[in-house]
């Protein structure tokens, strides 16, 4: 199985930015894709952003597009989400995920992946 463990969480001021790192251990062989997940209180949980291990594609949703940059590096087992310009409405508890499978986009929905960490809080403040 894979363990994720989500750190860099926090509170930050408007237009401000936060590194989210998602450390990945165990059976990370069998894991080929990546994602980033948020969800805020009474709103179902979104997709931002996704990664594989191998190539260069990443993808992410239209409302961070241009803010929200993901990266990985595979020596370490760790993926990131470098987030900048946040805004109120990026508050949220975000969430990395894993997939065993290689998934083109419009699959990045929660159902497709199997791990899950166990999410850290984001709050921006106006």
């Amino acid at each position: 199985q894979v363990q994720l463990v989500e750190s860099g969480g926090g509170l930050v001021q408007a237009g401000g930015s936060l590194r989210l790192s998602c450390a990945a251990s165990g059976r990370t062989f069998s894991t080929y894709t990546m994602g980033w997940f948020r969800q805020a209180p009474g709103k179902e949980r979104e997709f931002v952003g996704g990664i594989r291990w191998s190539g260069s594609s990443t993808y992410s949703a239209d409302s961070v597009k241009g803010r929200f940059t993901i990266s990985r590096d595979n020596a370490k087992n760790t993926v990131y989400l470098q987030m900048n310009n946040l805004k109120p409405e990026d508050t949220a508890v975000y969430y990395c995920a894993s997939s065993s499978r290689i998934l083109p986009y419009g699959s990045y929905s929660p159902a497709n992946f199997g791990s899950w960490g166990q999410g850290t809080q984001v709050t921006v403040s106006s």
